[in-house]
């Protein structure tokens, strides 16, 4: 399969390096990610919740030499594996996938050492998380199917991003991105000063975010503004 794929979508790889996230990676998340590259000796690529085709968080560490390959011959658009894991919910083998392959994604994988694989597609449509693993040797077992499983699922709930903001909410943050000042921006708004902070503050308790500069960086991140 295509492997780098699994969630590259509009990911450029030419922007992340083999582990490079669009959002800073937690001490839980990165833990599973290490379960998983012990379990991958040619390693795997993890795109967590996928909206409108771009994952919320990305990470490869499949061969460079495969990634560029890959990018450079835009195979998102052509992987069968990618559209297995965007049509169907579970984990299977990439031997066992029945899509048609008319660019030979895969047998071009298995060149760069990637000659057997698995992967799993986890939640709903709309937030979906896809991870596969790779290695040269062998086919992945029952076993480490089981554990890919159990890992994808954890890592799509660890990875989660918190309560969609409100309008108002989202209002106040951009007007701080922008750079105004509280005064500026709720006069910008039509409420009070006071409003305004009520805004921000509300927004950094849905964000879990200590500061409303640290708000502003989670909303990003989370594609809320």
């Amino acid at each position: 399969m295509a492997p780098l794929a699994i969630a590259q979508f509009k990911v450029d790889a030419s922007r992340s390096k083999q582990s490079k996230s669009i959002m800073m990676v937690s001490k839980e998340i990165s833990a599973l990610l290490e379960e998983l590259d012990a379990m991958a000796p040619c390693g795997y690529s993890a795109g967590l919740h996928i909206r409108f085709a771009t994952p919320l968080l990305f990470q490869s560490s499949y061969p460079q030499a495969w990634q560029k390959h890959y990018s450079d011959n835009a195979y998102y658009l052509r992987d069968p594996v990618v559209f297995w894991g965007i049509g169907i919910a579970g984990t299977t083998r990439w031997s066992a996938i029945p899509m048609p392959d008319p660019f030979s994604v895969m047998k071009q994988a298995a060149g760069f050492g990637l000659k057997y694989g698995a992967t799993c597609s986890y939640g709903p449509i709309t937030s979906r998380s896809i991870v596969g693993i790779a290695r040269s040797d062998r086919e992945f077992t029952d076993e480490e199917l089981e554990k890919l499983s159990d890992i994808t699922a954890r890592l799509h709930i660890a990875a989660k991003p918190p309560s969609e903001l409100t309008e108002a909410q989202i209002e106040a943050l951009k007007c701080i991105a922008n750079g105004d000042r509280h005064t500026a921006a709720a006069a910008k708004l039509g409420i009070s000063e006071s409003a305004f902070k009520a805004r921000l503050k509300s927004a950094r308790i849905r964000l879990e975010a200590r500061t409303t500069s640290e708000a502003v960086r989670k909303a990003r991140e989370y594609r809320m503004l």
